[in-house]
């Protein structure tokens, strides 16, 4: 089966398609991008998270990347994805191989290739690296190649302490519990907070490869444990990461669950007024339009990019946007890395509460307030063999109305999005993932959700 780079970098089941033959077929394809655009020794960030094999994976492309000639910086730890990323830009490194399936289910690994700004490698560029892997690359070995170990973790937490206003969370006295999820953000949120003297409760603070039996997903289903935690000893927040960090989960005073789409709305309109930014705020075709309404009502412009954040991350570079998410749990802000960062977004959250001092569930009903509530929600469609022959078809087609609501546009930026005359909207597009088809939707109360969930399934399935 051919090699395929999906939203976030190429993922396959451990033993299957995730092996060392392929893993070093793809380091080696990596490595030939790499030298033909640069040529010379160059410096490359190599690292892992908690999954199985992730030290035995890492040092073989350590290795493979050694013997082409290339500085290896080997993490010697599991490191969660941020990390990595700030790593690519303090060491002024040409990239980095990340061995994460970030939320996935334990059987899975993969493999995340960043180019040198730090940011998840385009399509453009993945889609090179596929072709050089069908072609078998062979690309000579090189002297003066070296692997040495690497700590990313002080460096990292540095940098969060110059973006973060760690005063004012120390100061409002807060308590949290932490959930890392069995993976890369242990030691690195709770220390962090540890640090400034915060009384942080962690849980499944240890390496399990199965991840408890399921997912590493810090999704609303699976916080259940840090919102009894949160509610038991009335703590002032919860906070989860998911297996690399980069996705985050909030629990707010009480054990309200703080979806992504709600906390990005949020945290954007908290740096607005906090920081006085005024670039334009960014999310992803599938993320709430709660965001348009808080750009609309600061005066920011709004972008809007396709699944995936490494389109986020081009505007992040640019310096084009204060804050940039995905309703998948990914966000990053205005001078920090063009890479999603779960810890980052906790921490946010916690000075948000400190500096506003309420409750992120009291600033969400302020801002609904000003701006109007909105209902989102997404199900998933398993792809099978059936769906995957009409899908294509489905999605090309142009209906005047579904359900009954008229559709008043079609976005196609990424899968196909119906806007309907009432402004509720619902979106159709295979998982970069993940074998199945996502359907998201909003509207304003969730009775319509609901209705509007379900009548996409059947579009899909009909």
């Amino acid at each position: 089966m051919a090699i395929r780079f999906g939203t976030s970098g190429w993922r396959a089941i451990i033993a299957d398609e995730f092996t060392y033959k392929n893993v070093r077929l793809v380091t080696e394809s990596i490595c030939s991008y790499l030298k033909e655009k640069s040529g010379g020794k160059q410096t490359l960030i190599v690292g892992h998270d908690t999954r199985f094999m992730g030290e035995a994976f890492s040092q073989t492309a350590a290795n493979v990347a050694r013997q082409k000639g290339f500085r290896v910086l080997l993490c010697e730890s599991p490191t969660p994805t941020p990390t990595i990323s700030h790593a690519i830009r303090s060491e002024k490194a040409i990239g980095g191989i990340n061995f994460t399936a970030s939320h996935n289910p334990p059987e899975y690994q993969g493999i995340k290739f960043s180019t040198a700004d730090g940011a998840p490698a385009l399509p453009e560029i993945t889609k090179q690296i596929e072709e050089t892997i069908e072609n078998t690359p062979q690309i000579e070995n090189a002297d003066g190649g070296t692997v040495e170990r690497f700590d990313a973790r002080p460096n990292y937490l540095d940098d969060l302490k110059i973006k973060i206003r760690f005063d004012q969370i120390a100061e409002a006295k807060g308590r949290y519990a932490y959930d890392a999820f069995w993976g890369t953000g242990r030691g690195y949120l709770d220390k962090i907070l540890r640090d400034y003297g915060l009384e942080v409760e962690t849980l499944h603070d240890w390496r399990d490869v199965t991840f408890g039996g399921k997912s590493p997903e810090p999704s609303e289903k699976q916080v259940g444990e840090l919102r009894e935690t949160v509610k038991a000893k009335n703590l002032t927040l919860g906070l989860a990461t998911d297996g690399d960090a980069d996705r985050f989960g909030i629990i707010d005073k009480g054990g309200e669950f703080i979806t992504p789409n709600e906390l990005i709305a949020l945290l954007s309109d908290y740096l607005a007024e906090s920081r006085g930014w005024t670039e334009g705020i960014a999310r992803s075709v599938a993320t709430s339009h709660l965001v348009d309404r808080v750009a609309e009502s600061r005066g920011l412009k709004l972008y809007e990019t396709p699944v995936g954040f490494k389109f986020i991350g081009e505007l992040i570079n640019k310096d084009e946007i204060i804050l940039g998410g995905e309703e998948s749990a990914g966000l990053s802000i205005k001078g920090h890395y063009p890479e999603k960062d779960g810890i980052l977004a906790c921490l946010l959250a916690a000075e948000a509460v400190a500096v506003r001092g309420t409750s992120l569930t009291e600033q969400l009903n302020e801002l609904y307030s000003r701006v109007g509530k909105l209902e989102s929600g997404r199900i998933g469609v398993k792809l099978t063999d059936e769906i995957a022959k009409s899908l294509k078809e489905k999605l090309a087609r142009e209906p005047s109305e579904i359900g009954g609501k008229k559709i008043e546009t079609i976005n196609r930026m990424d899968g196909v999005k119906f806007i309907f005359a009432d402004k509720s909207w619902m979106l159709m597009r295979p998982s970069g993932t993940e074998p199945m088809v996502r359907i998201y939707a909003e509207t304003e109360n969730k009775e319509d959700l609901e209705v509007l969930l379900e009548q996409g399934r059947h579009y899909l399935l009909g």
